[in-house]
């Protein structure tokens, strides 16, 4: 019965394995940025290709399937090439192992670094995982493997349990169990639970531990005590060494033969023309005196001479004031 058991589930393991046709990650890896900057301790987050790869990105909502931790050159596991293996992971139908990095440079990665992580604790860290290798899946566990063939919505306050809902077993690990494992060994948190404990004197926070079956890929990406690293831009980034494909030499903008937002010339103020049939409003106090001209006629000594004279018209008195008397 053991048998026929470890057969089926070897079956449906090798089914969760094969990979999507038709997958392009949007963002691969540079593997000389990679290679350069990962560090002992980091934990690098992928964007798996396939079937187990969809299902676990479903029920953690997340764009990370699987999770890996780098712990430089481990003794004795290397490629034919020559590549060591820096890397230890757990994965469905082979346990926990380790592997090279460059198995992941052709995925969408990210690089999680534990921020004030001594040497000391982050040797420990690495050491774990390390003595981890060998421990295996527990293929014997039909349940454990269906739930991920499941293919009818799960409610939300459910996804997580899927991914922790197994046989128990302690050599039974996934990706994300494998690595919280490792960094509940020196007391580093990830999403710890939070309660709040009142004294007399101050209100203290203490952390409980998660189970570490509980912890899916993303939460290394969303924990406030991991550093997001990313290779290209550690080492500098200059945007006009790029070289488009549209576009052979870089703008002029950017080659700095002119402002990035040249002065615009505004068009030269026009002065605003007065209304002509509209008269111009008199002051209060000005009295306007119109000028009039008639025809005066003289006698010369032998001629009429007419001549045109202004004539203005006579003032107007204005009438005094009278005081006021007050009764």
């Amino acid at each position: 019965m053991g048998v026929m058991l470890d057969t089926i589930g070897q079956l449906i393991a090798g089914y969760l394995q094969k990979e999507v046709p038709g997958y392009e990650p949007f963002t691969p890896s540079d593997p000389e940025h990679l290679r350069g900057v990962i560090e002992p301790g980091d934990v690098l987050l992928v964007e798996g290709n396939n079937r187990i790869s969809g299902i676990i990105k479903y029920l953690t909502q997340s764009t990370w399937s699987h999770g890996a931790l780098y712990v430089g050159p481990v003794d004795g596991a290397h490629e034919p090439d020559g590549e060591p293996h820096v890397l230890i992971e757990a994965n469905i139908g082979e346990g926990v192992t380790s592997a090279p990095l460059s198995k992941y440079y052709p995925y969408h990665t990210r690089v999680c670094r534990p921020i004030g992580l001594s040497f000391e604790d982050r040797t420990t860290v690495c050491r774990y995982a390390i003595n981890r290798i060998g421990f295996g899946y527990d293929t014997k566990n039909i349940v454990d493997l269906m739930r991920y063939l499941i293919p009818l919505p799960v409610p939300q306050r459910w996804r997580r349990r899927m991914i922790a809902f197994g046989s128990g077993d302690p050599t039974k690990i996934i990706c994300s169990a494998l690595i919280a494992q490792a960094f509940d060994a020196v007391r580093y948190p990830i999403l710890p639970k939070i309660t709040r404990a009142a004294s007399r004197k101050a209100r203290r926070e203490i952390l409980h531990i998660r189970d570490s079956s509980l912890y899916m890929p993303r939460d290394f990406d969303i924990s406030p005590y991991f550093e997001i690293v990313k290779p290209t831009i550690v080492h500098g980034f200059d945007y006009t060494a790029l070289h488009w494909a549209d576009k052979q030499k870089p703008l002029p903008e950017v080659a700095g033969e002119f402002g990035v937002f040249p002065e615009i010339k505004s068009p030269p103020l026009v002065p605003q023309e007065v209304d002509e049939e509209a008269p111009l409003p008199a002051a209060a106090e000005e009295v306007t005196v119109e000028t009039t001209m008639i025809e005066r006629v003289t006698v010369s000594e032998h001629y009429l001479a007419v001549e045109y004279v202004p004539v203005r018209p006579p003032e107007r008195r204005m009438k005094p004031r009278i005081p006021e008397t007050v009764a």
